[in-house]
């Protein structure tokens, strides 16, 4: 395998790298000043270019079309060499495979773009064969409109080709669409090409135009994915064309393919702006750790409050104010549209003080449907003695009322609002609702946090029902001031609280403790080296399937012990021949 492609970041599918030539070409990104012609260069071709590190070159084209008799395509259909300069091999869905290339062409793009169903199962069937670390190449399909979704998907290179022959044929492309020149009385651009009058604007600068425009929305994508924010760009941007719209959603049910790459957590913002934001990874991911993985440890009721627009919602007045009141008499659960329901130990896990939403003041029948199943599973899998909704009429109302009705246990809840949460009279009505509860240990409340992110983070204990939090921290102390927890076991610290994460990070004697538990590790392991920093993709031998970006994981090898944070899926570590595979904060030399 070569070294000429590199993917530097990640943003779900979606990938930001560099195909390493004389002038390197950002991905997503556009190779046509790049490519050799594309038809087959045979092995006599190959010695013109041999060396040749500003271009890339196509090798024989390995897929036939509809109808080609089998024999035919039998005798062609021979393993491609291996090669010393950057090389693109042509493939269809049938014939994708590890053939030493540094990019993979999809020979049927043109065809199948405008079927949301066949362009999705087409993505997904090469990337899953090809190398992680090699570049997927979609020729004639991208314009201004569509390369956002389609870089959403996994594609990482493009060219003009759509771009070029629409503008010669008079339709002026944007990132809303395409226009006939001839029905545009302004040039609504300011590009170099639509730096003239309306009057003397031909299906030349047309085209110009239009490769202006994609190389633009190809920034920009780029800037989004810098970001981790293309997914939010996406929504939005696929609303101007039907097949788009259908593209991402038909992405959306590929669950396992984009949770796998989607990060564990992030600082970002998370923009919940429309009912498909209720299918994304980072949403049904949280709902499903939280009503599989977290348990509840506190004796006393159960107190459901409204979210708040400041997050995390401990930092906001309203908050506060249910915090006074409650005084650690009882479990404060927070309800919220696009997420579900958030316990109080996991207000700062990402994305809980992370994501934005659109606050009408009514529910769509979409959100009460989702918040309800997730409140009634929450309810199934936890044990109060009392359930307390201290909730404002209406939608929050109507998703518990719905909640109860599907839950397998018996549940009945308290009302305590008329009208508004924060009010007086509300606020006097919880308080005497949970009159003579006992109260809890602020200490207890630390610790319980630490365990229900543990619960959240490493999952259940594999050797039995115990939670995660239970068998990995059964007895710890805390220091620091709540964000910042420091977590220690007779002396030895173990672990932090990241607040900007709402995650544990571990140290050196932590990630001793997990291999010691009974809690499933994330294990990457390595070569015979002491690693400086980072574990690049070359060093690792093998990864845990189920590792995702950010997770925590141990790194063992014969030299060295280490602890750190996954920057690649376990499959990308142990497919991959470049880039970073762990940053490393700890290392301890065997």
């Amino acid at each position: 395998m070569t070294d000429y492609f590199e993917v530097h970041e990640r943003d779900g599918p979606a990938r930001l790298g560099e195909v390493r030539l004389a002038d390197p070409v950002r991905t997503p990104g556009l190779v046509d000043d790049v490519l050799h012609d594309a038809g087959s260069l045979w092995p006599e071709d190959r010695e013109q270019v041999e060396g040749d590190d500003s271009r890339l070159t196509v090798l024989p084209h390995r897929s036939f079309p509809a109808g080609t008799d089998e024999r035919v395509a039998d005798a062609f259909a021979v393993d491609y060499p291996d090669v010393e300069f950057p090389s693109v091999a042509v493939v269809s869905r049938d014939t994708a495979a590890d053939y030493g290339a540094d990019a993979y062409a999809l020979s049927e793009a043109s065809g199948i773009a405008g079927h949301a169903e066949a362009f999705v199962e087409a993505v997904l069937d090469v990337r899953e064969e090809v190398p992680p670390d090699t570049a997927l190449y979609c020729s004639g399909v991208a314009t201004p409109a569509n390369v956002a979704t389609l870089a959403y998907t996994g594609v990482d290179l493009f060219d003009t080709d759509r771009a070029y022959v629409r503008g010669l044929e008079g339709f002026y492309l944007s990132t809303d669409g395409e226009a006939f020149l001839e029905d545009l009385d302004e040039l609504p651009c300011a590009c170099e090409a639509c730096q003239q009058s309306r009057e003397t604007f031909d299906h030349e600068d047309c085209a110009a135009h239009n490769v202006n425009a994609l190389a633009a929305e190809l920034a920009r994508v780029r800037q989004r994915i810098r970001n981790g924010r293309l997914r939010d760009y996406v929504e939005g941007q696929a609303r101007h064309e039907a097949w788009l719209t259908a593209t991402f959603r038909r992405l959306d049910q590929q669950y396992g393919y984009v949770e796998e790459h989607t990060p564990i957590s992030r600082r970002d913002e998370l923009l919940a702006a429309s009912d498909d934001s209720l299918r994304r990874v980072e949403i049904q991911r949280f709902a499903e750790r939280v009503t599989t993985r977290y348990r509840n440890r506190f004796d006393g009721p159960l107190v459901l409050v409204p979210c708040s627009a400041r997050k995390p919602y401990g930092d906001s007045q309203s908050h506060a104010q249910f915090h006074k009141t409650i005084d650690y008499r009882a479990h404060k659960v927070s309800m919220t549209s696009p997420i579900g329901v958030v316990p109080q130990e996991l207000e700062l896990t990402y994305p809980a003080q992370h994501y934005d939403s659109v606050v009408t003041g009514q529910w769509s029948e979409s959100e009460v449907e989702f918040v309800a199943e997730v409140l009634a599973r929450y309810l199934d899998a936890t044990d109060y003695p009392r359930h307390v909704a201290h909730l404002p009429p209406g939608g929050y109302t109507d998703v518990v009322e719905r909640a109860v009705e599907r839950c397998e246990s018996d549940v009945t809840f308290e009302f305590t609002v008329e009208d508004h949460p924060t009010t007086d009279e509300a606020l006097a009505a919880l308080a005497d609702t949970l009159s003579g509860e006992e109260r809890y240990m602020k200490r207890e409340r630390e610790h319980n946090t630490v365990r229900a992110i543990a619960d959240y983070q490493f999952g259940d204990s594999a050797a039995s029902t115990e939670a995660a939090g239970d068998a990995f921290f059964d007895h710890i102390s805390t220091g620091g001031r709540y964000p910042s927890l420091r977590v220690s076991s007779e002396g030895e610290q173990w672990a932090t609280l990241v607040p900007q994460y709402g995650t544990l990070s571990l140290t050196l004697a932590g990630a001793r403790r997990w291999v010691d538990s009974e809690v499933p590790t994330k294990t990457v392991a390595i070569d015979g080296f002491v690693p400086q920093g980072s574990v690049l993709a070359p060093g690792v031998l093998d990864a845990d399937d189920d590792i995702r970006v950010g997770d925590e994981v141990v790194v063992e090898g014969p030299r060295a012990f280490a602890v750190g944070r996954a920057s690649m899926c376990g499959d990308e570590m142990a497919r991959s021949t470049r880039g970073i595979a762990v940053d490393v904060r700890h290392v301890e030399e065997l």
